[in-house]
């Protein structure tokens, strides 16, 4: 009996084990694509449902470096050659005036850095009575004929005299342009001289 019953027996248990197989399968997921468990997850939030990222505040353009005497002029409302004067600043040439800034020879206009007096005190030398610029102005939108320079030293050339061959150089080494037209790397630091007849050119054809 025994040599009869164990084919049987062997018959019944790999017919067991494949029945145990086919349900682990089941249990663990078709890899057919059409059941949940293949389905692609491309459940990411499309572009237009993101969140919308903070726009950065926007860059008073006035107030920042610059590199050359050409890039100072185009930003700068008032380009003006004259002397710092006890009570304000003298106009004796107007070299650029754009954005609905004007002065003339003569007038008298208000620096808010005069002497001393101005926010940024690290990046504005003092302006004495006496000193003879070239001053690059941004014009203050809350008082007429109120001008500050712009980004502190950066607009303040000083002057030696009148005519084209005048000597104007920065006030600052730091704080000023490398070149005219063309940036300098190799000047940065070290201040930049040119003429009062170059300063002129390049304001002329801003």
């Amino acid at each position: 009996m025994a040599r009869i019953e164990h084919p049987h027996r062997t018959r019944v248990l790999a017919g067991t084990a494949a029945l145990l197989a086919a349900a682990a399968l089941a249990a663990c997921g078709s890899t057919d694509p059409a059941t949940p468990a293949a389905a692609p997850t491309t459940a990411a939030v499309a572009p237009s449902d993101a969140a919308p990222t903070e726009a950065a505040p926007p860059v008073n353009a006035k107030l920042r470096g610059f590199t050359t005497v050409k890039e100072l002029t185009a930003t700068a409302d008032l380009v003006v050659r004259g002397e710092v004067e006890a009570a304000g600043f003298r106009v004796d040439e107007v070299l650029r005036a754009a954005n609905g800034a004007a002065a003339k020879a003569g007038d008298r206009i208000t620096l808010t850095g005069l002497n001393g007096r101005v926010v940024d005190m690290a990046h504005m030398s003092k302006l004495e009575p006496g000193q003879k610029v070239v001053l690059y102005l941004a014009k203050d939108a809350t008082a007429a004929a109120t001008f500050s320079t712009l980004t502190g030293d950066f607009g303040v050339f000083d002057v030696t005299g009148s005519d084209d061959a005048a000597v104007a150089t920065t006030r600052s080494q730091a704080m000023a342009v490398t070149g005219l037209l063309a940036e300098d790397p190799a000047a940065a630091g070290k201040g930049f001289r040119t003429t009062l007849g170059q300063l002129r050119a390049v304001a002329a054809q801003a």
